[in-house]
């Protein structure tokens, strides 16, 4: 089962599995019907119908079509968050640039193929077109967390302002290369990782020359 997103993302958070399931597929509806119709057009009865569950149902977890929003782009946080740390049980302890190769990776792939991913990511694009600043920050926070152990740092504010500006370059340049091809710029991608990686080089392998993590 997908990951249900966290109790703070919804009205009321399932107890049950069966409440679990049916907002699993609540979200999924959600998603889908994000890709097909865009979310001006996205209803909550209509998602109720996708879903296969009674208007009232979407309502126990969610006021307004918004809120599914947030919630599907919690669930995505939580889902790539997952997804790097797989990628990184095989990686050796330290070595940023694998951990920065998965956290890109897994982006991409994730915008690429996840339903509905491409408008509310982890939740900056809802209004589409609209950038703002506070979903990053809590992509930053996410990978102070997941990241610091792994890299041998203390998760303080130095290695959350890495990570916070390191999200912030990448962002602003996967956005470029989703406009110039709709798969990805694959010109645009690559120099983002170069770009990412002598950011990253600079501050990691400097704080990584005193812990022998390089």
């Amino acid at each position: 089962m997908k990951t249900v997103p966290q109790a703070t993302s919804l009205r009321r958070a399932p107890v049950q599995r069966r409440s679990a399931e049916r907002l699993t597929r609540i979200l999924d509806a959600c998603a889908d019907l994000l890709d097909e119709v865009g979310y001006d057009a996205l209803s909550t009865r209509a998602v109720a119908q996708r879903a296969g569950v009674p208007i009232g149902s979407v309502y126990r977890f969610f006021g307004n079509k918004r809120q599914m929003a947030d919630a599907l782009a919690q669930r995505n946080l939580e889902l790539w968050s997952e997804r790097v740390a797989e990628r990184l049980t095989g990686a050796e302890a330290g070595d940023w640039r694998a951990a920065m190769d998965a956290v890109l990776d897994e982006y991409l792939a994730m915008k690429r193929t996840a339903p509905g991913f491409s408008l509310v990511d982890f939740g900056n694009q809802i209004p589409v077109g609209t950038r703002q600043a506070e979903p990053n920050h809590r992509v930053a926070d996410r990978l102070t967390d997941l990241l610091s152990a792994f890299l041998g740092r203390v998760p303080d504010d130095d290695l959350r302002r890495t990570f916070l500006i390191a999200v912030e370059t990448a962002d602003t340049l996967v956005q470029l290369a989703f406009r110039v091809d709709p798969e990805g710029d694959a010109k645009v991608i690559g120099e983002t990782r170069e770009l990412l990686r002598a950011y990253l080089a600079r501050v990691l392998d400097r704080a990584g020359s005193s812990t022998d993590l390089r």
